[in-house]
């Protein structure tokens, strides 16, 4: 049995979830928050058979797409910016990133 954690950016959470829903994959959705753009993400926790795997990757691969986005760089408060004028700039948002991981042992109660 595999544990599969995936972080999606909250734009594509809805999909993944209604995708997951529909192949009958069962999920934890968590509500987490990205350190690089300081922007909300949704963490799925997904526990499958080893046989499904790779079914599960193409649907995550499927429903959650990478794009470009403008985002204005978040200065830190303690930094000297005096006469730094902060750009946008552009940055490739969305995707996913997955974790699989090996579980030795699963109980529900």
């Amino acid at each position: 049995m595999k544990l599969i954690l995936t972080v999606v950016q909250d734009k594509d959470a809805p999909r993944l979830q209604e995708a997951l829903i529909g192949a009958d994959f069962h999920a934890t959705k968590l509500a987490t928050t990205g350190g690089f753009l300081r922007s909300g993400n949704t963490t799925f926790m997904i526990g499958t058979k080893d046989t499904r795997v790779d079914e599960l990757l193409r649907l995550i691969k499927e429903h959650c797409e990478s794009r470009k986005q403008v985002m204005s760089p978040i200065s830190s408060i303690d930094s000297n910016a005096d006469g730094y004028m902060m750009h946008p700039v552009e940055v490739e948002v969305g995707g996913a990133t997955v974790f699989v991981l090996e579980v030795d042992q699963f109980k529900q109660f």
